[in-house]
């Protein structure tokens, strides 16, 4: 795509990252983001990006605060990506609404089932659905940790709709600037698998307010984790969906559900985690900040009383995360007692 105006909606440590990169190859690019220390600083001082090999510092022309998108009178964008957290998904899509040019693309860089909110809202003839595997993390304003580089990164992009097919390459042409984009033809099948990747570590090792890797080594940590992946699967094939590759794996043996769990979890564990990467739940919370579990393991066990199937381990998760949340508990490695324990 050339000419293209595009739209970063939601800049912490994904968001920027993937418009540094996008940047850098000489794109169009507004950033838009609701912390303001975070667009102070790279007003300031640029795009931060630290990587485990290097450091680079990006340029931003144009980033604004989510109240400053009102003064946008007459400028539209033809590509958004939305890179907020779930539960804030519904209001920003109105948020960026009024500003879409003509036949304009959006898309949601997120965890979670977020595009039927956004094709809600924003028209399923220009939403396109999203899968991404990047691990990340930003404490500092303007200042990502990027754990993994582009050549590690990875998305997938589906249409909704006949609307859009053929379209979704506008978009892959743009993010293979940020990791490797591809086109999949069931893209709500491709983001329950990587449901049952998030509902299986996400929110889970947060729970112990350890580094993945760290909270997978606990006892019996790495089992339940495989427990809550498997029920979301399980529900996954009971709502109708497939099981189909994500991340780049292409020894998926859709006959084998389960398997798909442990080889897609042992694939997080072992090319895109660092030993310190911490979830982005646990980011959340060490912020004080809202984490996504009802957006994660709350929304498999939704879905899973819908069609009769048993999540007792999601439920838990969901269960515990609420208490975090509402300041009735804090992560902890003792939590580990409230995971595991019988469920009576």
């Amino acid at each position: 795509m050339t000419d293209v105006r595009i739209a970063v909606v939601g800049t912490g440590a994904n968001g920027a990252g993937i418009a540094a990169d996008l940047l850098r190859a000489g794109q169009d690019v507004t950033l838009i983001e609701q912390w303001p220390d975070n667009v102070a600083a790279m007003r300031a001082d640029g795009i931060v990006v630290q990587t485990p090999s290097e450091t680079v510092v990006t340029q931003a022309g144009s980033i604004l605060n989510f109240c400053e998108v009102a003064e946008l009178r007459g400028q539209r964008f033809d590509l958004v990506f939305i890179v907020v957290k779930a539960y804030d998904t519904r209001w920003v899509s109105e948020l960026i609404k009024p500003y879409l040019a003509e036949g304009a693309l959006v898309v949601g860089l997120q965890n979670g089932m977020t595009v039927d909110a956004m094709s809600e809202i924003i028209g399923p003839h220009r939403t396109l659905g999203a899968v991404i595997e990047i691990a990340a993390a930003m404490f500092t304003p303007g200042v990502v940790e990027r754990h993994t580089p582009a050549s590690g990164t990875w998305f997938a992009i589906g249409s909704l709709t006949a609307a859009t097919v053929g379209r979704e390459s506008e978009v892959t042409e743009v993010l293979s600037h940020a990791g490797t984009a591809e086109t999949v033809t069931d893209i709500r099948s491709a983001k329950w698998m990587k449901l049952t990747v998030n509902a299986a570590e996400l929110v889970t090792s947060a729970i112990l307010d350890l580094p993945l890797l760290d909270a997978a080594k606990v006892p019996g940590m790495h089992d339940f984790m495989l427990t809550t992946g498997k029920e979301a699967v399980r529900t996954a094939l009971a709502t109708g969906h497939r099981i189909v590759p994500i991340f780049g794996l292409t020894d998926v043996d859709p006959e084998q559900p389960e398997l798909f769990v442990e080889q897609t979890l042992d694939a997080v564990y072992t090319k895109w985690s660092l030993p310190h990467t911490k979830t982005t739940v646990l980011q959340d919370w060490q912020k004080r900040r809202r984490g996504e579990a009802d957006e994660l393991n709350g929304y498999v066990a939704r879905e899973a009383a819908r069609v009769g199937v048993r999540t007792d381990a999601n439920e838990r998760t969901a269960a515990i995360a609420r208490r975090i949340d509402a300041g009735e508990l804090d992560p902890h490695p003792d939590n580990v007692r409230l995971l595991l324990a019988v469920h009576s």
